[in-house]
C-alpha cells in the first residue's frame, strides 16, 4: 500500500494497470502498489488520455464534470467569472465544477448578423474578431449590401459586423459629397484640322446610389467617357479661329449634353468649367506668328494715321500763314528760336526776308 495525499483545489483519477479505476478528492488516501494517480487542477479545463465516454461512466466522476459540446455550426464563447476567457470551436470539452465560475454563450454561424448580446468590447479581440466581418461607412458615405450576390439593403454610416461563413457579404460604397472629375490635357481636333488641348472639369454628385453601383460598371468612367464625347463633338464642329472665339460656351454646352445622360448614371452634373485651351507645337508657332502679323498691321495703320493727320495740320498753317502776315512773322522767329539753339552765331544782312535768307543760309551750307 502508498498512501497519497490530495490538496485542496485538485482531484485525483486512479488507475490500475492503465485501466480507470475511480476519482479521489481532498484528503488522504491509500492505493495499492499496482495503482497509480494522474492529479488534475480543478481550475483548469480537464484533459485527459482516456475516452471520455470511459471516465464518464462513472456517475461520480460525471457528476464533477461539466461537459460543453459545440456542434460544426457553432461558436462557443466562455467566460469565466464574468470576464471573457476564449472562444471554443466544434468539439467537446470537459470543466470541472464548482471551482470556478464559469458560463458559456452559443454563437449560430449559420446566421450572417450577429443577434446575439454580444459586448461591443469583444469584437476587437483577437480571439472573436477572426469569426468576423467588419465592414466601415463612412459618414459621407452610403453603402449597398450585397449577401450572396443579391441586394439586400442600403447602409448610411457606421461600422457593420457579420458572421464568417460560407455566405458571400460585400458591401459597396458610394462618397457622398459633391466631387470633381478632371480632363487633363486632352487632345482635339478642330474643323480645319488643328490640333488643341482642352483642360476641363465637372463638378457632381452621386444621387441614386443603387442605381450607381447595381445598374452601372464604373459610373465613374462613364461619365468621363461622356465629358469626353462631349467635348470631342462641340470642338469638332468648329474651326481653330471660331473655337477660340466661342471658348467660353463650351463650358455650357457640354454641361446641357452630358446632363442629359447622367440620370441613367444615378449622378447630377452640378456644374462644368474649362480650365485653359492650349495650342501644340507648330500651331502655337503658327498663332504667334499671326498675332505679330495683326500688331505690325496695326501699328503701321496707325503710324499712316498719324503722318496723314500731321500733313492735314502743316497744310492748315500754311494756309492760315498765308492769309495772316503777323502769323508769317511769328513763324520766322519760331524758325530763329529753333535755329538759335542748334547754332552758335546767325549773321542776317539787308533788309530782304528773313526766312528767304535762312533758307539761303541752309542750302549754302548744304
Amino acid at each position: 500500500m502508498k498512501r497519497v495525499r490530495i490538496n485542496a483545489g485538485k482531484v485525483g483519477l486512479v488507475f490500475r494497470n492503465g485501466d480507470y479505476i475511480k476519482v479521489i478528492t481532498q484528503g488522504t488516501h491509500w492505493l495499492f502498489i499496482n495503482q497509480n494517480i494522474l492529479m488534475y487542477d480543478l481550475s483548469q479545463e480537464f484533459n485527459t488520455p482516456v475516452a471520455i465516454e470511459i471516465l464518464l461512466k462513472d456517475s461520480v466522476l460525471a457528476e464533477m464534470l461539466e461537459v460543453i459540446d459545440v456542434k460544426d455550426n457553432e461558436l462557443m464563447l466562455q467566460y469565466e467569472n464574468n470576464n471573457f476567457k476564449k472562444v471554443l470551436q466544434s468539439g467537446r470539452y470537459l470543466y470541472w465544477k464548482g471551482f470556478v465560475d464559469r458560463t458559456f454563450q452559443i454563437i449560430d454561424t449559420n446566421k450572417i448578423y450577429i443577434t446575439e448580446n454580444v459586448e461591443k468590447s469583444l469584437f476587437n479581440n483577437f480571439e472573436l474578431n477572426k469569426y468576423i466581418q467588419t465592414f466601415n461607412v463612412d459618414a459621407y458615405e452610403k453603402a449597398v449590401l450585397l449577401i450572396n450576390d443579391i441586394y439586400i439593403k442600403t447602409l448610411t454610416g457606421g461600422a457593420y459586423r457579420f458572421w464568417k461563413n460560407e455566405a458571400t457579404v460585400k458591401v459597396l460604397k458610394a462618397d457622398m459629397r459633391q466631387l470633381q472629375l478632371e480632363i487633363a490635357g486632352q487632345e482635339l481636333l478642330t474643323k480645319d484640322k488643328a490640333t488643341i488641348r482642352i483642360n476641363f472639369y465637372t463638378q457632381y454628385k452621386v444621387v441614386n446610389i443603387e442605381q450607381a453601383l447595381l445598374e452601372n460598371k464604373d459610373y465613374e468612367k462613364q461619365l468621363y467617357i461622356l465629358m469626353q464625347l462631349a467635348l470631342r463633338t462641340y470642338v469638332g464642329g468648329f474651326t481653330l479661329d471660331e473655337l477660340l472665339e466661342n471658348k467660353d460656351s463650351i463650358a455650357k454646352v457640354v454641361f446641357d449634353e452630358v446632363s442629359r445622360s447622367t440620370d441613367k448614371l444615378g449622378v447630377k452634373v452640378i456644374n462644368c468649367g474649362m480650365r485653359d485651351v492650349i495650342l501644340t507645337g507648330d500651331m502655337k508657332e503658327i498663332m504667334n506668328q499671326v498675332l505679330v502679323a495683326q500688331k505690325k498691321a496695326q501699328a503701321n495703320i496707325i503710324t499712316r494715321r498719324e503722318e496723314t493727320a500731321s500733313t492735314r495740320s502743316l497744310l492748315n498753317t500754311a494756309k492760315l500763314m498765308e492769309d495772316n502776315e503777323m502769323l508769317y512773322k511769328l513763324k520766322e522767329m519760331e524758325y530763329v528760336e529753333k535755329i538759335a539753339d542748334k547754332i552758335g552765331e546767325i549773321t542776317v544782312s539787308g533788309n530782304g526776308n528773313m526766312v528767304t535768307q535762312l533758307k539761303e543760309i541752309f542750302s549754302v551750307n548744304k
